[in-house]
């Protein structure tokens, strides 16, 4: 495994003006390559794309990496499929509300253009005539760098569309794809009632692909270098690298790309983590799920491992909880900060999560009756599936994990009240007065 530590085949339409990276990392140069020189020297010229682009993006089996892990050759041949007399419209989404993520901001502050060259390549291959990069107003850097590049861009003349830039909201639902859509048009950036499916209905009534950056880089690759190289890393089920974040108990914490399939131990010990392995680790971020150091030995990275674990890949987090850090406080502060998310739309996110995140803080304070802990099992599930998104759903996941993984932290709460450590819990980052209540 190459990782990249706090931030440091053949094409479709013609054979890429360099030679493919043999190993990793794929998505982030060394020295970065910001710039669009240097990035052509990197990775060459952009490739003629076309409608053979969707195929050969189906057959690379890329997954998308914003989160959900669907097909991204799928998701391209939904809105090819609903296009009709309608010209679809392209969204790349760098909206990274996740607190603890820094992947997508790195991948736009180090290598921009290869995002940029990944959206317009999807929008000669479904047919669109427009793309929109969209960024939380909050990231001025990451605005600085995006806005650079299409100057870049501009000038060199190398977009066949036009490719513009919106500073979005920053509150963790309106990156949201419904949300993210809503807003372009013109609402707020609050999740909608699916169907209609961006594709289906989008941005101005068109055929919408909503794309994370992420994704997108690696569609610009398989562009470039074709199904086959992409598929040389990581699994069958799995293929390619992904770019994780990795915080907490470790001495190396950053941005790492690896290989889907990698042992999880593996990829925590090239980060540092102490030798005798986790107490506990938080996978996917605070909509992911807690293992145990034993349950985290035996994973390994990728959508499906993750999913029959119970859990989620997510955004790409990895967080380590330190040596005499709360585990049971860390996750109280983060219900807390997920109920301040909501949206402010659907009762079981408004009044669910609120209830559920003051539960959590009596259970840290040591609640003998038991009622608060009780309480929590009946409500997550009242939550889920409720919603016109999946925030709670999210969150509830990530709550329940909590009450299972710190079982034992719950009952000596309960029997000798708070730890002296839940007084000093701060870890894990959660952002202050940006919710939308």
């Amino acid at each position: 495994m190459v990782g990249v530590t706090r931030a440091p085949a053949r094409s479709p339409g013609r054979r890429a003006a360099v030679s493919p990276p043999g190993g990793l990392p794929r998505l982030l140069p060394s020295p970065p390559a910001p710039a669009l020189a240097a990035h052509v020297e990197r990775f060459g010229p952009m490739p003629a794309g076309g409608a053979g682009l969707v195929a050969e993006v189906a057959r690379s089996g890329l997954r998308g990496r914003g989160g959900s892990g669907f097909p991204t050759g799928r998701k391209l041949e939904a809105v090819v499929g609903a296009a009709g007399r309608r010209r679809p419209f392209v969204v790349a989404n760098g909206t990274e509300g996740e607190p603890a993520s820094a992947k997508d901001k790195t991948l736009l502050v180090h290598a921009p253009h290869l995002v940029l060259d990944g959206a317009v390549l999807c929008a000669g291959a479904v047919g669109a005539t427009e793309v929109v990069l969209c960024v939380e107003r909050t990231r001025p850097a990451v605005l600085r760098a995006a806005e650079t590049a299409l100057a870049e861009r501009r000038a060199a003349g190398v977009d066949p569309v036009p490719v513009t830039l919106r500073a979005t909201p920053g509150q963790y639902v309106a990156g949201e794809e419904s949300a993210l859509i809503h807003w372009l048009n013109g609402g707020e950036a609050k999740p909608t009632i699916k169907p209609p499916l961006p594709f289906e209905r989008g941005v101005g009534g068109r055929p919408t692909l909503v794309q994370n950056v992420e994704t997108l880089a690696h569609v610009a690759l398989v562009a470039r270098f074709g199904a086959e190289w992409f598929r040389a890393v990581g699994t069958e089920a799995d293929p390619g690298s992904a770019l994780v974040t990795i915080g907490g108990g470790v001495a190396r914490p950053g941005v790492y790309e690896v290989p889907l399939g990698a042992s999880l131990r593996g990829v925590l010990t090239a980060a540092g983590v102490a030798e005798a392995g986790p107490r506990a680790a938080l996978v996917g971020g605070y909509f992911g799920s807690w293992l145990t150091g034993a349950d985290s030995a035996s994973l390994s990275l990728g959508t499906e491992a993750f999913r029959a674990a119970g859990s989620t890949l997510g955004c790409g987090v990895l967080w380590v909880l330190p040596s005499g850090a709360c585990g049971l406080a860390e996750s109280a502060r983060v219900a807390a900060w997920a109920a301040a998310q909501s949206a402010g739309q659907c009762g079981p996110c408004v009044y669910g999560l609120a209830d559920i995140a003051r539960a959590m803080e009596e259970v840290v304070r040591g609640d003998r009756s038991g009622r608060a802990e009780a309480n929590l099992h009946r409500w997550l599930g009242m939550v889920t599936g409720r919603s016109a998104c999946r925030h709670p759903d999210g969150a509830a996941r990530f709550v329940e994990s909590s009450l299972r993984v710190f079982a034992d932290e719950i009952a000596r709460h309960r029997h000798r009240g708070p730890c002296e450590a839940s007084r000093r819990a701060g870890l894990l980052p959660v952002p202050a007065g940006d919710g939308w209540r």
